[in-house]
């Protein structure tokens, strides 16, 4: 396989050419590869495309004239972190791969000093709420909420 960014790739002779296939058979063909799929692929795909894209954004991988964008890199911690336990027991030994990239990201954007915007008050958010009973109340008082309590 070319190592080169702008070649093609190589075409792959088990799939057909879908410019030669009526509607029908694109159909067919898709539903072949939905049934074939699995969430967990998508998932661990989805986050190295997250830490790939985020280390561009970071200016990590030394592409020149790459601006930085710092809130860009900080959706593509959170999103990682949030799927991170999802994807380790697929991941299984390679999870400290993805749990490393993830490491050198976090202390990028610490360093660059980006603050984290402050979340948007709203009816539902912790610390707007009235100091009754509900649990919006207990979490802005210190006091940990039990449901039903």
């Amino acid at each position: 396989m070319s190592t080169d960014p702008g070649a093609t790739p190589p075409p792959d002779h088990d799939l057909p050419d879908p410019d030669n296939l009526s509607e029908e058979e694109l159909r067919a063909a898709y539903e072949e590869e939905l049934a074939r799929i699995r969430v967990d692929d998508v998932l661990i795909q989805t986050v190295v495309s997250l830490l790939n894209l985020a280390a561009r954004r970071a200016g990590l991988t030394g592409e020149p004239d790459e601006q930085a964008d710092w809130e860009q890199v900080r959706m593509a911690i959170e999103a990682t972190r949030a799927l991170l336990p999802l994807v380790e027991p697929t991941l299984g030994p390679d999870a400290g791969q993805v749990r490393d990239a993830l490491s050198q990201l976090q202390l990028a954007y610490a360093r660059s000093g980006a603050a984290a915007p402050a979340p948007e008050a709203t009816a539902g958010d912790p610390g707007t709420a009235s100091k009754s009973g509900d649990p919006d109340s207990a979490v802005s008082s210190g006091r940990l909420w039990v449901p039903g309590s």
